[in-house]
């Protein structure tokens, strides 16, 4: 009989040992960041940057005319690769079971309802707001998201935070008021939308590890009832809507560099995803919208040299480069424990 594959991590960080090999061990002393969160955010980063840019790359550069089919790709993709992973039994979708090839039950897929019905919402106003507004705007706007998560985890977890964190807070968000004055591409619905994106990232962080702890699930766990569950729903709507139609009489539908861009968001939307349940489970909900503010620079810079479209004038630099301050500062807070 053939052995078993080894497992994967999942989001629950393992018991903590004497000597911090497991990887909880924090990464300095008086550090409240263990190494294994670290990795987690890093890891974060990497795949947010790169998945704007091939989901830009459909949207703008093939000009594909439908958001919501990307994410149903997305979601159909990353159902797949898990139900393989599970069927070989590489993981596992719950805390401290053994890696069988059972699936999770129905009455625990129906306990996450709420939290997959805010990832649907989470993935479609996010993928809208992509198209809407230019990269660099996009990823000004998206960090008042640290606003909403630390409203919502005040109302779930009566959360508060220190004098530092807020005026961290603070600095980012007036950074990106600056950033974007001078903005001439200012389109009302483009700029809702990713409001209305900032808010649902929020209640979706917010509610990972509260639905994580009541339903015993990991990461996996999570994430494939969440394609279980939203998946049905998005494809419903396309259907209704003639998204499907028009995907299917998309001209560059059979180009080999648009099924490249397709198949690199598809696989980058499930590490994406994964590493937001890593994140937020072994950090918080408020460190994971950080996470996504320091990869910015990286965003804007690869985004206005690939796409265009925000000048970089003296009002605009001095917003991002107050945005990062702010990014910095909460990211020295954490690591510090303060």
């Amino acid at each position: 009989m053939a052995p078993k594959s080894a497992p994967l991590p999942v989001s629950d960080p393992p018991p903590q040992s004497v000597n911090g090999a497991d990887g909880s061990a924090p990464i300095f002393l008086g550090s409240s960041m263990g190494r294994r969160g670290a990795f987690a955010a890093l890891s974060y980063m990497v795949c947010a940057v790169l998945l704007v840019m091939f989901n830009k790359a459909a949207l703008s550069s093939y000009s594909f005319p439908c958001a919501n089919v990307i994410t149903l790709c997305q979601m159909i993709c990353s159902t797949c690769i898990l139900y393989a992973m599970r069927r070989w039994r590489i993981i596992s979708f719950t805390t401290g079971e053994a890696h069988k090839a059972s699936l999770v039950p129905l009455q625990t897929v129906l306990h996450t309802l709420p939290l997959s019905l805010a990832y649907l919402l989470y993935m479609l106003a996010t993928m809208e707001s992509v198209r809407g507004v230019n990269v660099p705007m996009y990823t000004t706007l998206r960090r008042t998201t640290v606003v909403f998560a630390m409203v919502v985890e005040y109302l779930i977890t009566s959360q508060k935070y220190s004098f530092p964190i807020v005026g961290s807070v603070a600095l980012i968000v007036f950074g990106a008021f600056v950033a974007g004055a001078r903005d001439l591409s200012f389109d009302i619905y483009g700029y809702s939308i990713v409001f209305i994106a900032n808010m649902t990232t929020a209640v979706y962080l917010a509610t990972i590890n509260r639905t994580g702890k009541t339903t015993g699930l990991n990461g996996f766990g999570l994430m494939w009832c969440n394609g279980i569950v939203c998946g049905p729903i998005l494809f419903f709507w396309t259907y209704i809507y003639g998204d499907l139609e028009l995907t299917i009489n998309f001209p560059y539908l059979h180009s080999l560099g648009f099924q490249v861009v397709m198949l690199f968001s598809c696989i980058l939307a499930f590490c994406l995803n994964y590493c937001i349940f890593l994140n937020t489970t072994l950090n918080s909900a408020l460190t994971q919208t950080m996470c996504g503010n320091l990869k910015d620079l990286f965003t804007i810079g690869l985004g206005w040299l690939l796409f265009g479209g925000l000048p970089f004038d003296r009002l605009n630099i001095v917003g991002q480069i107050l945005g990062f301050m702010g990014s910095g500062l909460y990211a020295y807070c954490k690591i510090k424990g303060k």
